[in-house]
């Protein structure tokens, strides 16, 4: 499935949800069934600056399928439940598709102007973050 794909495919799941704040509390509980970053995971390397809230995010290359593997965790429960949005979006994905897909995820499903300028700055390092490492992982 490609970027585009798996973004549309979020998009319809959320938006069947009407009211844009109770689709924000859905992707907050949506990111509690996510797998938790494991500590060794929550090292200085994988800090994201910019955020307000705490952010670790690790991007990695399946060695096998060589598809990109994103995980990620957050001190704020809204911000990891966007944080784990994003992720959702990125894993399993070939990360030449990921170093130039221009998420629109978050505009889309309405939750963008319902943020903070410096949370909105934070989840575009995040996403930033993934693009400059599946530059690095494309083969």
């Amino acid at each position: 499935m490609t970027l585009a794909e798996k973004q549309q495919r979020l998009i319809d799941d959320f938006l069947i949800i009407p009211d844009p704040q109770e689709r924000l509390a859905a992707v907050v509980a949506h990111a509690t069934r996510a797998p938790a970053l494991d500590p060794a995971g929550r090292i200085d390397a994988n800090h994201v600056p910019g955020c307000v809230s705490t952010v670790w995010l690790v991007v990695e290359l399946d060695p096998v399928t060589r598809r990109l593997r994103v995980r990620a965790d957050a001190e704020s429960p809204l911000v990891k439940g966007l944080v784990a949005l994003i992720c959702e979006l990125h894993d399993d994905t070939d990360p030449a598709d990921a170093a130039t897909f221009q998420p629109e995820l978050l505009e889309k499903l309405h939750l963008a102007q319902n943020l903070s300028p410096t949370r909105r700055a934070g989840l575009l390092a995040v996403q930033k973050r993934i693009k400059e490492k599946a530059e690095r992982l494309k083969g």
